[in-house]
C-alpha cells in the first residue's frame, strides 16, 4: 500500500505541466495552442521567450529528480515504480485529459535521480546532438537511445529496464517528429513545427 500511494503522489507531482502554468502566468495564452501544441520546453521556446523554455525545462526535470529520491529516502522501495510514475504523470497528465508532454527534460530528471552518471551521459548526448544537428527531437532521440546502455553500464539491469522503458515511450512520443526527420522537414530548435 505505501509503493502504491507513492507512486499515486509521483504521478501527480508529474502531472503539473509547467510549461502550460508559465505561459499563462505570464499573459501568453494556452500553450497548446501554439507551434507543436505540446506543453514542453521546446514548444514554450516557440512563443519566444528564452526564460519561460528554460524555467520549464529546469523544473520539468527537477520534478522527475525529486521525486525519485523523495522516494528513495521516504519510500522503503519502490524507486523504479515511482520513476515510472512520475515520467507517466508527465506524459499523461489527469488535469489535461492524459495529453501532456513528450518526456524528455522529466524523463532526463528521473534519470538523474535514479543513477546520475546514467543523467550526466544523456544530457551530454542531447547537447552534442543538439548543437550539431540543431533539431531537439533528434537530440531526445539519440539521448534516449543511448540511456539504456549507460544505465546497464552504470548501474544495473533493472536500471537498463527503466531506462529501456521511458526511451521506449519517448520514441513513441516522438512518432510524429520521427517522420518528419526522414521527410527532412523537422523544424530547428527554436522554429516553428510543421
Amino acid at each position: 500500500m505505501t509503493i502504491f500511494l507513492l507512486c499515486v503522489f509521483a504521478y501527480m507531482v508529474g502531472s503539473i505541466p509547467f510549461g502550460l502554468l508559465l505561459t499563462r502566468a505570464a499573459g501568453l495564452g494556452d500553450i497548446r495552442a501554439i507551434g507543436s501544441g505540446n506543453i514542453g520546453a521546446t514548444n514554450v521556446l516557440r512563443t519566444g521567450n528564452k526564460g519561460l523554455a528554460v524555467a520549464t525545462l529546469l523544473l520539468d526535470a527537477i520534478k522527475g529528480t525529486l521525486v525519485v529520491l523523495f522516494v528513495r529516502y521516504y519510500g522503503h522501495g519502490g524507486v523504479f515504480l515511482a520513476a515510472l510514475a512520475v515520467f507517466l504523470g508527465h506524459l499523461y497528465p489527469l488535469w489535461l485529459g492524459f495529453k501532456g508532454g513528450k518526456g524528455v527534460a522529466t524523463g532526463l530528471g528521473v534519470f538523474y535521480g535514479v543513477c546520475w552518471p546514467l543523467g550526466v551521459v544523456s544530457c551530454a548526448v542531447w547537447l552534442a546532438t543538439a548543437f550539431t544537428i540543431r533539431r531537439s527531437s533528434a537530440a531526445a532521440l539519440a539521448a534516449f537511445a543511448v540511456a539504456p546502455f549507460a544505465a546497464w553500464y552504470f548501474q544495473s539491469w533493472k536500471t537498463a529496464l527503466l531506462a529501456l522503458i521511458i526511451a521506449a515511450l519517448v520514441f513513441w512520443k516522438h512518432r510524429d517528429n520521427i517522420a518528419r526527420l526522414r521527410a527532412g522537414t523537422e523544424p530547428k530548435i527554436g522554429q516553428t513545427a510543421g
